[in-house]
C-alpha cells in the first residue's frame, strides 16, 4: 500500500476556485498480536510494519534483544502484525495494565504505569554543539519527501553528531520514533552515543520510549509539554526544543549542548 494518495480537492485562492489532485498521506491501522494475544492496535503510514511493530514492543519494554524473536508475520491486507517471542509476559505485567490513548497525532497507544524509577536513568557523557544541531536540524527538515508532498506526515531520525543514520516518517509522531528503534534493533544498528530527531511535539510517552533505549540526547523542532520537561530532567536526557533557524531552547542538561558564543550555553 502506498503511503501517498492522490484525492480530488476544490483547491481556493484569492484569486478564484479550481479543481485539482492532491497528494495526502495515507492513514492505516494496524493491529498487533504478541504471542497470540491482542496488544494495541495503532494508526499509522502503511510502511515498515514489521519495524512499527518491534519497536513499539522495545519502546514498552516487552522486548529487550533480537534473539527474543522467534517469527514475525505480517498481513498487510488485514492491518495485523503477529510477533512471536520467547517467554511471554507475566499475568501481572504492563501488557495487561490500564490502556492510555496517548495525546500524539496518529493515535498512538502506550500502556499506563505511571512510575518512571523502572527505567533507568541516562548517564551518557555524549555532548555536541549548537552548531551541530542546527546543521542535522537542516539536513533533516529537507529529507521527507512525503512531508514535502502532503504536509501530512512526522519524521525521526536517529544520528550521531555529523549527520542521519536512519531516517523514517509516519503521521504518527510516536510510530515514527517506534520504527527507528525497531529497525535498530532488527538490523543491528547501535544506538549507543547516538541521539534522537523528531517533528513532533515531545510528550512524556516520547521521553519514556527514548529513555528506554539509553539515548543521551532528544532534539525536536516542535516544542516539549510541562511532563516531557519534568520527565527528561529526572531520567538525565538532554531535551532540545523549537530548533528553528538558529534558535533553541535546552530544556535540561544543557551541559551537553555547547556554544561558542558569549552569553550562550559554554
Amino acid at each position: 500500500m502506498d503511503t501517498v494518495e492522490m484525492l480530488p480537492v476544490k483547491r481556493i485562492t484569492k484569486e478564484g476556485a479550481s479543481s485539482t489532485d492532491q497528494e495526502v498521506a495515507t492513514e492505516f491501522l494496524v493491529t498487533i498480536f504478541l504471542n497470540g494475544k491482542e496488544m494495541a492496535t495503532l494508526l499509522c503510514s502503511p510502511k515498515d510494519l514489521n519495524y512499527l511493530a518491534v519497536g513499539f514492543l522495545v519502546s514498552e519494554g516487552l522486548l529487550k534483544s533480537k534473539d527474543e524473536i522467534k517469527k514475525i508475520e505480517i498481513d498487510d491486507w488485514l492491518g495485523v502484525v503477529r510477533i512471536e517471542i520467547e517467554g511471554s509476559p507475566a499475568p501481572d505485567s504492563r501488557l495487561f495494565a490500564k490502556r492510555l490513548i496517548a495525546s500524539g497525532c496518529g493515535g498512538a497507544a502506550t500502556f499506563y504505569s505511571g512510575d518512571d524509577a523502572t527505567i533507568p536513568k541516562v548517564k551518557s557523557q555524549m555532548k555536541i554543539s549548537a552548531d551541530e544541531i542546527f546543521a542535522l536540524v537542516n539536513k533533516f527538515q529537507h529529507s521527507s519527501e512525503v512531508y514535502l508532498a502532503t504536509h501530512g506526515v512526522h519524521s525521526a531520525a536517529l544520528c550521531d553528531k555529523k549527520s542521519m543514520l536512519v531516517f523514517n516518517e509516519d503521521i504518527g509522531r510516536h510510530s515514527a520514533i517506534d520504527k527507528i528503534f525497531g529497525k535498530c534493533l532488527l538490523e543491528d544498528i547501535p544506538i549507543k552515543k547516538r541521539l534522537i530527531v523528531s517533528s513532533g511535539r515531545i510528550t512524556s510517552e516520547i521521553l519514556h520510549k527514548v529513555a528506554r533505549r539509553g539515548v543521551p540526547i532528544l532534539i525536536s523542532i516542535s516544542a516539549p509539554t510541562s511532563l516531557g520537561v519534568k520527565i527528561a530532567n529526572e531520567l538525565g536526557i538532554t531535551l532540545v526544543g523549537s530548533v528553528k533557524g538558529k534558535k533553541m531552547n535546552v530544556y535540561t542538561h544543557d551541559w551537553r549542548v555547547s556554544c561558542r558564543k558569549v552569553g550562550m550555553l559554554s
